[in-house]
């Protein structure tokens, strides 16, 4: 019975292994992404952007929203339920913050012109960081059902993995930000 028990605790919760296959899927469209931005930069015609400064500030925001979800799930996981609640709807705001920002980034984009027509850099920033954009607001929906059932405090449970999960999850659309950025900046020209 010991060795039955030391072998369920090596296991990988199927909600972290579905995660870490989903990650996986996305790591895989954005290396495509990206790759296609480089065989086509290289043709003619192909015209350079440079990206609005707010993108900076956006990546500011989304990484300190990254600290605030570690330490809501070290509160969670030490059972400071007011803590939690808080950090987690920090984080949601912050993420709701980094959108908007985007947002603003990308009004200055199209206000310098810089549209889907043409042949450039410009039309692979709309769609990577767009879909980007739709990761994060995926994960705002996800904080929201979370912080909904902590106020709700109904459940019996208390398991650290949907925290966990979401944790992970957070970090990973933030990393993914700060990669796009670095490859723009880099392959981009800027």
């Amino acid at each position: 019975m010991d060795i039955v028990s030391k072998q369920q605790k090596k296991k990988i919760h199927p909600h972290k292994f579905t995660l870490w296959v989903a990650m996986g899927s996305i790591i895989m469209m954005f290396a495509g992404l990206t790759s296609a931005f480089i065989v086509k930069s290289n043709q003619a015609g192909w015209k350079t952007i440079g990206l609005p400064k707010i993108f900076w500030v956006s990546t500011a925001v989304i990484l300190i929203s990254s600290i605030m979800i570690q330490l809501s799930l070290r509160s969670f996981k030490n059972r400071e339920m007011t803590r939690y609640r808080l950090l987690l709807a920090a984080t949601m705001v912050l993420g709701i913050v980094f959108v908007a920002l985007q947002w603003i980034g990308f009004n200055e984009l199209w206000a310098q012109q810089i549209t889907f027509k043409g042949s450039g850099a410009g039309q692979f920033l709309y769609v990577i960081f767009g879909l980007h954009a739709i990761h994060i607001i995926g994960g705002i929906v996800a904080l929201a059902v979370m912080l909904f059932k902590a106020y709700r405090g109904s459940s019996k449970l208390y398991s650290s993995v949907p925290v966990e999960v979401m944790a992970t999850y957070w970090h990973f659309v933030d990393l993914l930000w700060v990669y796009l950025l670095v490859f723009f900046i880099i392959a981009g020209g800027q």
